[in-house]
Formats: C-alpha cells, sequence, structure tokens
C-alpha cells in the first residue's frame, strides 16, 4: 500500500499521542517511520484521495499536533510514496538537506498575509493624489458625462492609477513585514489580491509581527489585510539543488 507522508522531523521528536488519527474515512492511524537522525510522520495512503475538507483539516491537525512538540517539515496535503521503503529511501539521500532544513526552521513558524484594496476607498485616494484625473473627472461632469473617448481616456487613467497603487502598497505590506521576519516567500499571483507573501516569523517575536500588522492596517485604511497564523512553515521547506519546487524524491504531491 502506498505511503501518505505529513511531514518530516528529527529522529529524537518526542513520540506521537496514542490514537492520532489522519486522513481517509475512516482515518488511518499516524505513525513513525525512523532512518538514522530523521524521521517522517506517515500513514497508509487512502485511496481516491481527494482535498475534500475533512482530509485537509485532518493533515492540519497531524502537522499542528506534531509542530506543538518540536519542528516539523510539513509536506503538502496529498504527498504520497509507493511505500514505506521509498519513504526511509528519501530520508536517507536527503539526509543533510533535511538536518539542515530542520535546523534553520527550529522554533519558527509562517504567517501568510494577503492584501486587497477596498475599491471604494482606493477610489477616492487615485483621485485625491492625481489633479489630472480631478479634472477629467469634473469636465466630464459637467458635460453630462463626456463623449465616449472622454470617458474610456478616464478609465484608462483610473485603471493605470489604481494598478501603480497596488504595486506601491503591495511594497509597503512586505516592506512594514519583513523587518520583523526572518524570511520572506512571495507567494503566486491570484486574482482579486494585491499581496500575497508569506513571512518566517520566530515563535517569540509573533506577537510583535501581529502588531506590525495592525500598524499596517492603520496605516493603510483604503486595504483590507488578511494575515493566517501561526502555519507550519509551508513555504521555506526549500527543494534541493537537483528538484524542481514542489517535488520530492520518491513522494508525489497532489493538490493543496
Amino acid at each position: 500500500m502506498s505511503t501518505y507522508v505529513y511531514g518530516i522531523t528529527a529522529g529524537s521528536h518526542p513520540a506521537l499521542p496514542d490514537g492520532m488519527a489522519g486522513v481517509g474515512d475512516p482515518p488511518c492511524p499516524v505513525r513513525i517511520l525512523k532512518e538514522g537522525e530523521l524521521a517522517a510522520v506517515v500513514s497508509d495512503a487512502p485511496e481516491g484521495l481527494r482535498p475534500k475538507r475533512r482530509d485537509l483539516l485532518a493533515h492540519q491537525n497531524v502537522l499542528s499536533e506534531v509542530g506543538a512538540a518540536g519542528v516539523v517539515l510539513p509536506m503538502r496535503f496529498g504527498s504520497v510514496a509507493p511505500d514505506d521503503k521509498a519513504v526511509t529511501g528519501v530520508l536517507a539521500e536527503r539526509a543533510e538537506h533535511y538536518k539542515e532544513r530542520l535546523r534553520t526552521l527550529d522554533g519558527k513558524v509562517e504567517y501568510n498575509v494577503k492584501a486587497v484594496h477596498n475599491e471604494e476607498a482606493v477610489l477616492h485616494r487615485v483621485l485625491s493624489e492625481n489633479p489630472e484625473i480631478r479634472g477629467l473627472t469634473e469636465a466630464n461632469r459637467k458635460a453630462g458625462g463626456g463623449t465616449y473617448d472622454d470617458r474610456l481616456k478616464l478609465g484608462e487613467m483610473v485603471a493605470a492609477a489604481v494598478k501603480a497603487r497596488e504595486t506601491e502598497d503591495a511594497d509597503q505590506v512586505r516592506g512594514a513585514l519583513e523587518t520583523v521576519a526572518e524570511a520572506v516567500s512571495v507567494g503566486p499571483e491570484s486574482t482579486g489580491w494585491l499581496a500575497n507573501v508569506s513571512f518566517l516569523v520566530d515563535r517569540g517575536r509573533a506577537e510583535q509581527f501581529l502588531a506590525a500588522a495592525e500598524e499596517v492596517r492603520a496605516a493603510h485604511p483604503h486595504l483590507e489585510l488578511r494575515v493566517n497564523g501561526p502555519l507550519p512553515p509551508y513555504s521555506f521547506v526549500e527543494p534541493g539543488p537537483a528538484e524542481p519546487a514542489g517535488t520530492t524524491t520518491g513522494m508525489s504531491q497532489g493538490a493543496e
């Protein structure tokens, strides 16, 4: 049977709580595979596993429970190896890399920060900052809406100004928060978000990081800020030099 991998820890990591359950219906018992100084937190892999809410939560709960007792390198939801032997083979093959990442991430958590504009507030700000846009807006109003070309020109000017503001605000969000973070990972662009950034934060500075996020909110009332964390440091489990990002030798990954 295939082996589902939740994460990688040191071989000295405290034992799992009795009866810990993972993904699957019924939930598969979670167990430890050891290889040298490393260990993998695994279970059997259910057939036909899909990213359903119950299994996503089970994956997250296992990592949270394991991470509460010590550092863990989290695998993405759906990380599956052909069998236990393949998992221990990966641990042996990449032992130095995993040990280095465990040392680096010890005592660290991830916070993901997403930012989006409040549409009405940012339009008001764009108008207040751009006299040319204000002038054309007023001219169109006095002309009963203006010609098609005037309306098109105004729309293009507003869109360009909003885009420039998005770039500037994204830089300001990152700049304000990276000063209290150990590392930064910029996430993929997604529709609607002007910033999608993960920060690696020392647990001892978590309150300071959250306070900095509140300062960003207060200083940028035209922004809506979503802070998610603390999380296992998914964005900072770096691949080895011979691997593309998002894969692990001998372990295939499903959707998260």
